[in-house]
């Protein structure tokens, strides 16, 4: 029967797109976002699988057909095996607006300096683009605001260089103790894309400081929440460590 074929193959397909997408991407043997593209094409299939494999069954309910049943359940548990995890991972990330550049100060948020010049950013616009990303921002996620840190900026300066060397998957790229400003990029875990940070500390009230931060991804339109609960994260780990 030809949607238990159908409902087999796709079945399998979707299962070694996502298999090669995320091994692929994890071990640097494809570029990142090519791998998360072979995912979401996975999962695709994965749903076509589903479908047609529900259709199948209800269609082998009885002979001549019901020879073709075990593709059709097998079709469908591979379908649902791909279609369940991603499903559940974008449910709970629905919440997060699609824009992938994240600020602490909207006003005057924190320029890329190195950023600009490095090879994978080769003709993208690293400068925040207050239009775009704004007013999306404030509807959709919390207000986040600069971290007020006590002591004189050099002092929190030294504090921030030395907490984002310790960060796993963090790595320098620029340094700029006049302007107290650091660059780096982060590396996710399991299809390692590359985000660009950057952090500026600023004179702020009463003798103590003010440490702003920005996050940019490289690739896609949306990040999950990543680039803000990144900041989110690291500002509560400095205050917490003062």
């Amino acid at each position: 029967m030809i949607a238990a074929w159908l409902a087999f193959f796709d079945g399998l397909l979707a299962v070694t797109l996502v298999t090669v997408g995320v091994t692929g991407a994890h071990f640097y043997l494809t570029p990142a976002f090519f791998g998360f593209q072979l995912v979401a094409l996975g999962f695709l299939l994965s749903l076509l699988a589903l479908v047609l494999g529900i259709v199948a069954i209800l269609m082998t309910r009885t002979e001549p057909r019901r020879a073709a049943r075990p593709r059709a359940l097998v079709g469908t548990l591979l379908g649902l095996g791909v279609a369940l995890p991603i499903f559940a991972m974008l449910a709970a990330h629905s919440k997060y607006p699609p824009i992938n550049d994240i600020t602490t100060d909207f006003a005057n948020p924190p320029e890329y300096i190195h950023a600009v010049e490095l090879t994978a950013n080769q003709g993208r616009d690293m400068k925040y683009n207050r239009d775009k990303y704004m007013a999306a921002q404030q509807k959709g996620y919390p207000p986040l605001a600069p971290a007020t840190v006590a002591g004189d900026p050099a002092a929190v300066f030294d504090r921030v260089k030395t907490l984002v060397a310790a960060m796993p998957d963090w790595q320098i790229t620029y340094v700029d103790p006049k302007t107290k400003t650091l660059e780096g990029v982060c590396t996710t875990q399991l299809f390692h894309f590359q985000d660009d940070f950057v952090i500026q500390v600023r004179p702020g009230p009463n003798g103590g400081s003010l440490v702003e931060m920005r996050s940019k991804s490289r690739d896609g339109v949306g990040d999950l929440g990543v680039n803000y609960n990144r900041i989110v994260m690291f500002l509560g780990k400095l205050q917490s460590t003062g």
